[in-house]
């Protein structure tokens, strides 16, 4: 979650919804979207976590290219949407080795390409008209070898070599009308601004054949470079996988993942097979495992530092130097521009927060209009571990609210607890993650890490168990260790195996 500044009252899209009758779970997609946030002013210090300004490139793009002129507009876009690009020399340089090998074989083997590697956890590969490629994190954090991503790769590349771009482009241009029409409506909203990008994002996607065509492309090209080429459908289920263990546990925002524009039935696996076999049995090519884990070992995997961690039940967030705790059977969802968590009974909380100026009254914050369905009367001065604070409650149709505000400094931070009317669990809810609320001390925010993936070697007397144990994140560590490795059912580890961890 980035913090931000709001120079106009919150528009309460969580109350809008809830008096549409619609579920928490479901409120969640709606609650990402809450206008006035701006991203906060991070000091130089701090801004040294972030990624750097320079784009990783494999090859210039031809600067006389009308196409690639069109995708340098978009370029900012896809920064600005999946957190700007990530640095890591090591993991550039394997992730260029991998674009080389494939260029050489590809139909056009003196186009160039621009590969940029995004600083998003979440699961996602593109391309854009022109040549420019992108790879997040998190898809690279999830593959295995070699040939898993130069499967990913190909297939995007795929779609370059087909001028699928072309049309694409087409589809986009027919949005821009309709983008005026928000923007103007939004005047500058933020948040609707970055709703207005990921639809343009989903008007880019390509068509159900365009994909297939870039599938048996891309594994033509895999099989030609010498890559396994059944790299490719096991990848494709893997990312399937990964998406089912995320819709159990919480996640990043699944808009942006690959699967929500690159669809995974199991007959487009089962076609990906399909061409693999035509180029031979399986063990045919490389998997290039070696190289691959020596590019990714030490990777950042999940949230930054400018977000905060999810630490199972716990969210920290080491430059605001702020952390909660949400109650036994709670998930956390943290998303750009809030931290969501869903719970039984249909009991959701979201926290945010806003920089202000001045000492605002709490109770006059309160009453400033950015809650629909406020009961004035239960508006209530307090102190919260010596800060001014006020607690309210709302109600909207079948659903209630508990609301929570503390002036922490120059932050007002803000908690939400929503459940259907007449529940026993809002209080409770709401209670333990407000009394959880903490200020970090200087040594406390020192001392927090990002999540990285580590390659280590199974040693004698490693088991799944012990492994799995050292995986960090998470309440489901076995289940996201043998994720992690692509592990099948009923599959074990074995002296000397390279496996993948999740730590500090």
């Amino acid at each position: 979650m980035i913090l931000g500044s709001h120079t106009s009252p919150l528009n309460t899209g969580w109350f809008q919804a809830a008096k549409q009758g619609r579920k928490p779970a479901q409120l969640m997609l709606m609650l990402a979207f809450l206008s006035g946030c701006q991203v906060l002013n991070i000091s130089k210090e701090d801004a040294a976590l972030g990624p750097s300004s320079n784009p990783v490139t494999v090859d210039n793009v031809n600067k006389n290219d009308r196409l690639a002129k069109l995708s340098a507009e978009q370029h900012p876009r896809i920064l600005a949407t999946y957190g700007g690009e990530y640095k890591d020399a090591k993991l550039e340089r394997m992730v260029a080795k991998v674009v080389g090998n494939l260029t050489t074989v590809s139909d056009n083997p003196t186009h160039t390409y621009r590969i940029t590697i995004l600083n998003s956890p979440n699961i996602n590969a593109f391309a854009l008209p022109g040549g420019y490629l992108y790879v997040t994190r998190g898809l690279l954090a999830l593959a295995n070898d070699s040939a898993e991503l130069s499967a990913v790769i190909a297939h995007e590349m795929g779609h370059v070599i087909a001028n699928h771009g072309i049309e694409r482009q087409q589809r986009e241009q027919e949005a821009v009308i309709a983008g005026r029409v928000v923007s103007e409506v939004l005047q500058g909203d933020t948040a609707g601004q970055e709703a207005l990008i990921r639809g343009k994002l989903r008007m880019a996607q390509f068509s159900r054949n365009q994909e297939l065509q870039a599938d048996a492309i891309g594994i033509k090209m895999i099989g030609e470079a010498g890559y396994d080429p059944f790299a490719a459908p096991r990848f494709l289920q893997s990312m399937a996988s990964y998406a089912d263990f995320r819709n159990v546990s919480g996640a990043t925002d699944a808009s942006l993942d690959f699967l929500a524009s690159h669809p995974s039935a199991p007959q487009r696996i089962e076609l990906a097979r399909g061409h693999a076999r035509r180029i031979g049995a399986p063990g045919v090519g490389t998997t290039d495992r070696e190289s691959f884990l020596q590019g990714i070992d030490g990777i950042l995997y999940g949230d930054t530092p400018e977000e905060g961690y999810v630490r199972g039940r716990n969210f920290v967030h080491p430059l605001l130097g702020v952390s909660f705790t949400v109650p036994e059977g709670f998930t956390i969802d943290n998303s750009a521009d809030a931290v969501m968590a869903t719970g039984p009974g249909e009991v959701a909380v979201r926290f945010d927060g806003t920089q202000i100026s001045g000492n605002p009254s709490m109770t006059d914050y309160m009453r400033s209009g950015w809650v629909t369905g406020l009961v004035d009367a239960s508006v209530t001065a307090t102190t919260f571990n010596g800060m001014p604070a006020a607690s309210a409650k709302a109600k909207a149709d079948r659903w209630e609210f508990d609301i929570f505000v503390v002036n922490a400094g120059n932050r007002i931070y803000r908690f939400l607890t929503a459940a259907p009317a007449g529940s026993s669990a809002l209080i409770p809810a709401s209670q333990t993650v407000v009394q959880s609320f903490k200020l970090l001390t200087p040594e406390e925010k020192a001392a927090i890490k990002p999540l990285r993936i580590r390659v280590v070697t199974v040693k004698p007397g490693d088991t799944l168990s012990s492994l799995s144990s050292k995986i960090l994140g998470t309440d489901r560590k076995l289940d996201l260790f043998r994720l992690i490795n692509a592990m099948p059912p009923g599959g074990t580890v074995s002296v000397g195996d390279k496996v993948k961890l999740i730590s500090e």
